[in-house]
């Protein structure tokens, strides 16, 4: 929840339930091999990740500037399945949850939500980095009939890279498919020293982000993964992969290096959110964007 004055952001309340999204630093119980020996090893209890890192609670603290904010995770160390790490842990989750909820305030404050971003952030490099990636995707054009535009921003543990995201998408009403037709990433990682390899992370991890935000899913009942095998699990496939992705590198000469390979992940889901709001006017906050979730939503 959050409270508007005259525009801005005046107070904040976010919380966080969550497990710890790892097992490592681990033991061999924190294998699945470690478990099915003769004599299994005992599995390392759950441990909670501290900030500034977190665990489930990464990028839960909002990267914007608000007089008065709190946000709380209540740890959840019994699972009744086992869990461990995804990429980017906690963030996945909680940068597409600030992330739509900016677009909400904006449209609350009626503001353009790159615009009400920047209202919020003092950073000068996170600043940069959403007007770039703005820029380059020609925000202010607008988009054509039927496609929707959403825009994400986050800084990776709120201390690492810098990564903006807009994107493009097409919604299908009458099936609730949405396809991911353009994206544009700006990223900074400090002195690029590979700008190729910069921009083959934010890449990957947008495309993966983007397959998790849209398809997967893990079934499960309180015994068992009920997903058995890949073959009938879904993820994007080639021919859903958008046309065009753009990585712009804003590189910081003799600045420090800052790690990139999951900076992407949170601002392609929420960016993906934002424009399937744009496109059909309905916010869908249970994840992924299946079909069928999408209908109900838009009222098919």
């Amino acid at each position: 929840s959050a409270a508007l004055d005259r525009g801005k952001i005046t107070s904040w309340q976010y919380d966080v339930w969550s497990n710890s999204h790892s097992t490592r630093p681990g033991t061999a119980g924190s294998l699945l091999a470690g478990l099915a020996v003769a004599k299994p090893f005992p599995e390392p209890p759950p441990a909670l990740i501290p900030q500034p890192e977190g665990g489930g609670d990464r990028n839960a603290i909002p990267i914007y500037t608000i007089p008065n904010a709190r946000v709380v995770n209540h740890f959840i160390p019994g699972m009744p399945l086992r869990v461990s790490a995804m990429r980017a842990l906690g963030a996945y989750a909680n940068v597409f949850a600030i992330e739509s909820f900016m677009d909400e305030l904006a449209k609350a404050a009626g503001a353009d939500p790159v615009e009400f971003r920047l209202r919020h952030l003092d950073d000068a490099r996170a600043r940069d980095a959403v007007t770039l990636a703005a820029e380059k995707f020609g925000w202010q054009s607008g988009t054509t009939p039927g496609r929707g535009r959403g825009f994400a921003f986050a800084r990776y543990k709120n201390l690492a890279a810098y990564c903006a995201v807009a994107v493009e998408v097409s919604v299908e009403h009458e099936t609730g498919e949405v396809r991911l037709r353009r994206a544009v990433a700006a990223v900074d990682s400090g002195e690029a020293v590979n700008p190729d390899g910069i921009r083959n992370q934010v890449e990957g991890g947008l495309i993966q982000a983007a397959s998790w935000t849209l398809y997967e899913q893990v079934g499960f009942n309180t015994q068992r993964l009920t997903s058995r095998d890949w073959s009938g699990y879904p993820i994007m496939r080639f021919p859903a992969v958008p046309e065009s992705v753009e990585v712009h590198v804003i590189n910081r000469p003799a600045q420090p290096f800052l790690g990139t390979g999951e900076a992407s992940a949170g601002p392609a889901a929420a960016a993906i959110a934002n424009a399937i709001a744009d496109a059909t006017g309905a916010r869908i906050r249970d994840l992924p964007f299946r079909r069928q979730r999408v209908k109900a939503a838009i009222g098919v």
